[in-house]
């Protein structure tokens, strides 16, 4: 059973009743209890909604409702009901922490405001608090997400089916376009997830260190090497290696890296001794590794050997319409970095940002994520919306329209955290024309629900 959005305690059950039939009506899912123990069972850290409840019970009452809640989890917003000028039990439930309190006899809409503002609040502390804990225990900037358009279905739909193989891939894209983030999927979703997943920037290492850095080195093997050092290709053993801007990588470091892939040996600088490997290598360019390698610029050998599973990430400007979503999966990441409330897009603000060209593709929609965590709508002036999306040749008008409407439909459910009735409101539209939209676009509402 769905735990409900609503606990409401209260002894007497007609207004038992009454509150029962008013939240059916506003979509609002509640359990009624007439006294606070039974109620107490159903209170855990992972409950996702809000308690309002009586003051005056007998046995135990609010307060001291309120206070066992709260050792259990201070986050759930509990809501007093209290009688009329009762001001201080009232400023008793506030200083012990209550979430707000109302007076007896109440207007419903109030309530129902009060309650869906709770609502949001709870689920907005349970998904920083699920992100606190990932970035705890990753030692990267949360999970990862690279959007549900048609193109990045194909690419997952290329990506999966060897997640299991040992295969090297290649990743080509433009810089920003996610290709770290791809190859990190590949192998936390791989059986080499539970090893070491080592990174390393072809283009961000000096070329007299590079050598050093991958293949590692023993004490004395040059000036300056004190001791030894395990090289990244040695520390990726059993898991991944991560080679970006694998078109940096000199010429002489090329060949060793294929007697590596060759032999699956390793043998550190200064070394007479060969490590045994057991590496799979995904590697990531912006370059045309064959035009280069035709060229002579780079090793047609080790292309091919590392060509054996080629993706191709599209850029953001072709995918246009994951932009709500990965822009929101940002801001929570962000809001949980900096201790901030997320406060989602509306649709207009989601429209700004598909008309932007984001030459800098997801790195780009990240970092403008983090200024709207820390500055506010404010952050989207001047930005996002300046440029006009480069769509010639790539999508016809009723794409583009499609591509827009079914964004909007997304930011409004996420929004809304998948209300029907609350997106509704929010877009402007009737219940049958936004279901027959979302069966159009291949959403469900179950998704979007916190």
């Amino acid at each position: 059973m769905t735990d409900p959005s609503v606990i409401f305690v209260d002894d007497d059950p007609h207004i038992r009743q009454a509150i029962s039939q008013t939240f059916a009506l506003e979509e609002l899912p509640v359990a009624c209890f007439e006294d606070a123990p039974s109620a107490l069972e159903l209170i855990s850290p992972e409950y996702e909604g809000v308690v309002l409840c009586d003051y005056n019970m007998p046995g135990m009452d609010g307060l001291e409702m309120l206070d066992r809640i709260r050792d259990v989890d201070e986050a759930i917003p509990v809501i007093i009901l209290t009688g009329q000028g009762d001001i201080s039990t009232a400023v008793s439930a506030m200083q012990q922490g209550a979430y707000d309190f109302i007076e007896k006899p109440f207007d419903h809409e109030e309530l129902i405001e009060l309650l869906r503002h709770a609502l949001e609040k709870r689920h907005l502390a349970l998904e920083n608090r699920r992100l606190k804990a990932q970035l705890r225990h990753l030692a990267r900037p949360g999970p990862r997400i690279l959007g549900d358009s048609p193109t990045m279905q194909k690419v997952m739909a290329m990506v999966d089916p060897v997640l299991d193989i040992s295969a090297n891939i290649l990743l080509h894209g433009e810089t920003g376009a996610g290709k770290d983030a791809l190859a990190r999927y590949i192998h936390e979703n791989s059986r080499r997830s539970a090893h070491n997943f080592v990174a390393i920037n072809c283009g961000a290492v000096p070329e007299n260190l590079i050598e050093s850095e991958l293949f590692g080195h023993e004490a004395g093997a040059f000036t300056g090497a004190d001791k030894r050092r395990i090289g990244k290709i040695e520390h990726a053993h059993q898991g991944t290696l991560f080679l970006d801007e694998l078109e940096s990588m000199p010429m002489p470091l090329q060949v060793k890296l294929l007697r590596v892939l060759e032999e699956q040996k390793v043998e550190r600088l200064g070394s007479n001794q060969v490590q045994d490997v057991d590496v799979r290598i995904i590697a990531a360019t912006k370059a045309d590794l064959k035009a280069l390698s035709d060229q002579g610029e780079f090793r047609s050998d080790l292309y091919y050997r590392l060509n054996v599973v080629k993706v191709d990430i599209p850029p953001l400007r072709e995918r246009k319409e994951d932009i709500p979503l990965l822009f929101h999966h940002f801001v929570l990441i962000a809001a949980a970095r900096y201790d901030r409330e997320s406060v989602p897009l509306d649709a207009g603000q989601a429209a700004r940002l598909m008309q932007h060209s984001w030459p800098g593709n997801v790195r780009e929609l990240r970092n403008l994520a983090e200024r709207y965590v820390l500055l506010g709508p404010a952050a989207l002036d001047g930005n996002a919306g300046d440029g006009t999306a480069n769509v010639a040749g790539r999508q016809t008008l009723t794409e583009m329209m499609d591509g827009f409407e079914r964004s909007a439909i997304i930011s409004a459910l996420n929004a809304c955290h998948g209300s029907i009735k609350d997106t509704m409101v929010q877009l402007g539209i009737a219940r049958k024309t936004l279901y027959d939209k979302m069966k159009k676009h291949g959403l469900d509402k179950a998704e979007f629900k916190d």
